[in-house]
């Protein structure tokens, strides 16, 4: 069941009990929203990921309101609480910077909000992934959010094969001390594909760097990067129609998995997918 609360319209109007999802700043204060401004004035309480920097933020706006801290380790009793909360009360859920939910827990709270028949709606606002590819210049067309990179050499790889044939810019999620680590890891996987760096988002020293994973690994590993980052690789080049399928399967086998450059083989040639899988098979155990 989804209810909608009504738009608000008078700051002496109580807003009605429910859930309401409030995108804040990612470093510039003046990309808060009116709507945003309204809501946490006027709710009873604020859900957030860190008491101290929603404070920060409340302050800066002249508000005071009561906060529950609710991040990566809330528990099931926790989330219990904040949805028996929606149900008398308006509860304004935020993360520290950007649009929650994006990378973040906050989906198990709205889907048993949702699920209670409570009144759910979004207050859209900034978004560092969607800042990051508006400035990279890369295709937007087509693009995938796939979050953190894994820390871990193996699972890094596996993570990344897994996304190689997927025709869409890439937008990833990175900190500072990991970004040379896994700009490295791209090299070897994809050193053709155009790379972008977006750090510093909205904030006085805002930065978007392109090139290559190589010369951008380059760059960083003689400048340390600080803060988060959005990293974005641009989608695989596609491939000429023709040429020979067996030397095809073995340039993708290089970096993708037998299904996946059966896949990514076929969309080139034409082919029929499931022949070149069987002969990408063949090919995986010669």
């Amino acid at each position: 069941m989804s209810i909608t609360p009504r738009p608000e319209s008078s700051l002496s109007e109580p807003l009605v009990p429910g859930l309401y999802i409030v995108a804040t700043p990612i470093g510039n204060l003046g990309d808060v929203t009116l709507r945003a401004v309204d809501v946490l004035s006027r709710c009873d309480r604020v859900a957030c990921e860190d008491t101290r920097v929603t404070g920060k933020l409340l302050k800066h706006l002249g508000i005071s309101k009561p906060m529950w801290r609710y991040d990566d380790h809330a528990s099931e009793r926790d989330r219990e609480k904040l949805v028996d909360a929606c149900r008398t009360q308006a509860v304004a859920l935020v993360s520290d910077a950007g649009t929650p939910l994006v990378s973040d827990p906050g989906y198990r709270l709205v889907r048993d909000v949702r699920e209670a028949g409570i009144a759910v709606t979004t207050l859209p606002g900034a978004c560092a992934a969607i800042a990051g590819l508006t400035l990279s210049g890369l295709p937007n067309d087509r693009f995938l959010f796939a979050g953190f990179i894994p820390v871990k050499e193996k699972a890094r790889a596996d993570f990344l094969d897994d996304l190689a044939g997927i025709d869409a810019t890439l937008i990833f999620y990175e900190t500072g001390p990991r970004l040379l680590k896994s700009l490295t890891a791209i090299a070897e996987k994809w050193p053709d594909r155009e790379v972008a760096v977006a750090r510093e988002l909205t904030k006085l020293h805002e930065e978007c760097r392109a090139g290559t994973a190589a010369e951008l690994a380059e760059h960083y590993g003689e400048h340390a990067p600080k803060g988060e980052i959005v990293l974005l690789v641009g989608p695989p080049a596609e491939q000429a129609p023709g040429g020979d399928p067996d030397a095809l399967l073995r340039e993708a086998l290089a970096t993708l998995k037998p299904s996946q450059a059966a896949a990514h083989v076929a969309k080139a040639t034409g082919l029929d997918r499931k022949e070149l899988y069987a002969r990408a098979m063949e090919l995986k155990q010669a």
